[in-house]
């Protein structure tokens, strides 16, 4: 499946440190079509940098792009959905649900941050949970009007949802596309009820795949602001006041670029050790930040 992504052009770009760690000293890592990334040398976390204004990100899912966006949304629901729910299934999210469940209490609540046309809140919907969205594309009216779900479309921190809102909290393939993955994941930590599990799933650039490929790696696009690895991951997780739980990867090889009965050996091979191409990382709120 094609990963989405709007046209490289030439754009306003600011310099900035280290998502991570703060620092000002990086070597290139990815030299890609037209763009290129930085690893940082002092914790290795790789990003954009240069990296596009915040206005121009948000714009991407707006403007004339926008349209473009819910499309391909909208063509890949179920595969997208089927997906999902195979990560979610790594990370034990099915078997700790019935957790979530027991006694008197009131139905569980999960948001999904980046939830695209709501396939995913539906299908907890019909589980029993109460579900919230935040999705700033046109896809959140086709989520409000055709799903009739509660989907804001402010980003994250604009919402400015009440503390512990929520007992669970998903975010998939939407932290490498963020400017301030810090700043989200401090909002994550706040509106998260004590003890409250964060499941997220971005592209891993320590996996086999992003090593053969290099900067024809899928997951190298020009709306990817970050490419997370598993440790640097773990570190910014923790920073910001979660503990972690379970990390599980998949994605041995691209399809279409080798026969299948190899691309099925590698699939099966990183996902036994746990070397793939997308990780999904389970963490629980461990402090408050």
């Amino acid at each position: 499946m094609k990963t989405w992504s709007t046209p490289v052009r030439k754009i306003e770009k600011d310099s900035i440190p280290c998502a991570l760690c703060g620092g000002l000293k990086f070597k290139k890592a990815l030299i890609c079509e037209g763009f290129e990334y930085v690893r940082c040398r002092n914790c290795g976390l790789v990003q954009m940098n240069p990296q596009p204004l915040k206005e121009e990100i948000i714009s991407r899912y707006s403007d004339k792009f926008g349209g473009e966006y819910l499309s391909y949304e909208i063509e890949n629901e179920a595969a997208f959905l089927k997906l999902q729910q195979l990560a979610l299934k790594d990370a034990s999210f099915f078997k700790l649900e019935k957790i979530f469940f027991l006694g008197d209490k009131d139905k569980p609540s999960v948001l999904d941050i980046g939830c695209a046309t709501g396939t995913l809140l539906s299908f907890l919907r019909e589980r029993g949970w109460r579900v919230t969205g935040v999705e700033i594309s046109p896809s959140a009216e086709f989520a409000r009007s055709e799903k009739k779900l509660d989907v804001k479309s402010l980003p994250l921190e604009e919402n400015k949802f009440p503390a512990e809102s929520f007992d669970a909290i998903l975010a998939s393939h939407l932290i490498e596309h963020l400017n301030d993955p810090c700043s989200f994941l401090k909002e994550v930590n706040r509106v998260l009820k004590k003890d409250g599990l964060l499941f997220i799933t971005t592209p891993d650039i320590s996996g086999f795949q992003a090593k053969i490929y290099k900067g024809r790696w899928r997951s190298a696009i020009f709306d990817h602001l970050y490419l997370f690895s598993k440790g640097t991951l773990k570190k910014m997780l923790i920073k910001h006041g979660f503990k972690i739980q379970k990390v599980r990867t998949w994605g041995g090889l691209a399809a279409g670029f080798n026969p299948v009965f190899i691309k099925r050996f590698a699939d099966k091979a990183v996902k036994f050790l746990n070397n793939g191409d997308v990780m999904i990382i389970r963490a629980r709120k461990d402090r408050d930040f």
